[in-house]
């Protein structure tokens, strides 16, 4: 999503915003604006970097119950973080701008996903290692008897490797995640809307080969395997950049998308 801005001129201003989703919780992220130069190299930070360089304003924030947003954190909870997508780009939408795609990673790329196929109006979605197989890697975080423990408790508090409380597992959580269906899902994508891929061939969080299932259901579909990168493509950060960057701008008239709306 961007003003008029040329890529020559382009340089960084970040706006904090702050955005009210349809539960009444208020939704904190950061604009960066294409408007200054910046040299950050941040890992989190370094893709909305080169967006805005190419004169594309990005927004990054927390979904509810996350870093500053309001609310309370929930396991699973992919409909819900849909939603507050829906919230975002309403809010931009009414604030002018030209929302040409969306981009997330992990649980993030599931969320994208699922805001697209029930909504179609974003032509570009960039999914980072989101996950497929929603019933896998449960047991990792949860323990392998995690549904014996759910069923006869209701809930099942998650621990750091410090033994420290991070959060709480309900069954009504549990379930949201193990009936989010993913197949359903990818299929209902527009073929409109244009979808990337990228994972990394040694994450050790999300298999592969749950990419290569997005990529078997999606409609509109461009898959790439980045060889050796794990979950957090350390050490590949250029490559990640450079596919996600290529990808957004072979978007037909990525240039005049560029316009602000009159």
């Amino acid at each position: 999503m961007s003003p008029e801005k040329s890529p020559e001129s382009s340089v960084v201003r970040e706006q904090r915003v702050t955005i009210s989703n349809k539960h009444g919780e208020n939704l904190v992220g950061l604009l960066h604006q294409a408007c200054s130069k910046n040299l950050d190299d941040s890992i989190l930070v370094d893709l909305a970097y080169a967006l805005t360089r190419e004169g594309v304003s990005a927004f990054r924030f927390d979904f509810a119950g996350n870093g500053e947003s309001e609310g309370q954190f929930q396991y699973g909870n992919y409909r819900r973080e849909a939603d507050d997508l829906h919230s975002v780009v309403s809010y931009f939408t009414e604030q002018e701008y030209n929302i040409i795609g969306l981009v997330g990673h992990s649980k993030g790329g599931n969320a994208v996903l699922l805001y697209a196929s029930m909504n179609h109006d974003i032509p570009v979605i960039v999914n980072i290692s989101g996950r497929f197989a929603l019933e896998r890697g449960i047991d990792g975080r949860l323990g392998k008897n995690f549904m014996q423990r759910i069923k006869k408790d209701g809930y099942i508090d998650v621990r750091n490797r410090k033994g420290e409380f991070e959060y709480q597992v309900t069954e009504e959580s549990l379930k949201d995640r193990l009936s989010t269906d993913t197949l359903l899902s990818s299929r209902s994508i527009s073929k409109c809307c244009r979808v990337l891929t990228i994972h990394g061939s040694k994450d050790e969080i999300v298999p592969v080969e749950d990419a290569l299932m997005f990529a078997a259901n999606i409609p509109n579909h461009e898959l790439h395997i980045i060889a050796e990168a794990n979950h957090r493509y350390t050490g590949h950060e250029k490559e990640l950049k450079a596919l996600v960057l290529d990808f957004i701008k072979s978007q037909p008239n990525f240039s005049s998308s560029l316009r602000p709306k009159l």
